[in-house]
């Protein structure tokens, strides 16, 4: 009876855990949804009362007044360049530090990480006008470059990537200085396969902060040929008045490589949060 009892009130619990994150996830689904619906309404079906999940009928033409009406594919290409710069580069520079810090011994490795960490701890609207000073020096300002290079090194990712080598064992590094690796050759042929799926979770947060970053090119950019989707979005706004539906169909657009992007690396992402270093 006791046993029944109790595992009767893990059933209950478990399906109240449920039936709360359920309502958790379709509360978050009803902008997303939303934002879907009325890509594909009218203009004055969009503010009916109530609201109404489907229009009369089916307006494909907002999704053609994208380009039509805005330089939407440049605000796209330009999103999709640095991100895919951001990415690849911060990838790389993040695994090395990460490889360093947790597996080479030099004098004062732990101090230095601190100081590196110490960096997080300052945010980024503390320094923007110093970073705007030395872009402007280089005659980096209005251009990509002055969204790639800045965030071409992450502490954040230098810290997950030092947390995963920190489970890689000893003896496989041992191994192959015997078999005559030095650290780069260890590095590139031992640890950083291992690591495939904390760096599929790491490029999918790069690529996720990358792609939604709106305060960094409202900063730097101001030729409208060089915006990257968020400050393009928000540039597709009316002074007196917005065309919704076409908003809307841009968003759900932009929305999309994100998407497609999670979907695709699910299964590494989870494994790579679970920070494990080793295949049973």
């Amino acid at each position: 009876m006791l046993k029944a009892g109790i595992k009767r009130n893990k059933i209950i619990r478990g399906i109240i855990l449920y039936a709360i994150l359920s309502i958790g996830a379709a509360t978050m689904l009803v902008p997303f949804i939303w934002m879907l619906s009325s890509s594909f309404k009218s203009l004055n079906e969009v503010f009916v009362y109530p609201p109404k999940l489907f229009g009369e009928k089916i307006v494909w033409q907002n999704y053609k007044q994208i380009s039509s009406r805005f330089n939407f594919f440049s605000y796209f290409c330009n999103s999709a360049i640095v991100s895919a710069w951001v990415v690849v580069v911060q990838v790389l520079t993040s695994a090395t530090a990460g490889y360093v810090f947790a597996k080479l011994n030099f004098k004062g490795r732990d101090k230095i990480f601190i100081l590196y960490l110490a960096t997080m701890m300052v945010p980024f609207h503390v320094t923007v006008i110093t970073n705007f000073l030395q872009m402007s020096r280089y005659g980096l300002v209005n251009t990509l470059w002055s969204l790639m290079l800045p965030a071409s090194v992450s502490a954040f990712g230098t810290f997950m990537m030092r947390q995963f080598f920190i489970t890689v064992p000893n003896e496989l590094i041992e191994s192959a200085k015997m078999d005559g690796c030095n650290p780069f050759m260890t590095f590139i042929m031992i640890c950083f396969p291992l690591a495939k799926s904390t760096i599929a979770t790491l490029a999918i947060f790069c690529f996720m902060n990358t792609w939604n970053d709106y305060f960094t090119p409202l900063v730097y950019l101001n030729d409208e040929r060089k915006y990257t989707l968020p400050i393009g979005l928000a540039a597709m706004k009316g002074m007196y008045s917005t065309n919704w539906p076409v908003l809307m169909a841009a968003s759900v657009v932009a929305v999309f490589p994100v998407l497609i992007a999670f979907l695709l690396a699910q299964d590494a992402f989870v494994k790579g949060v679970m920070m494990s270093g080793l295949k049973d």
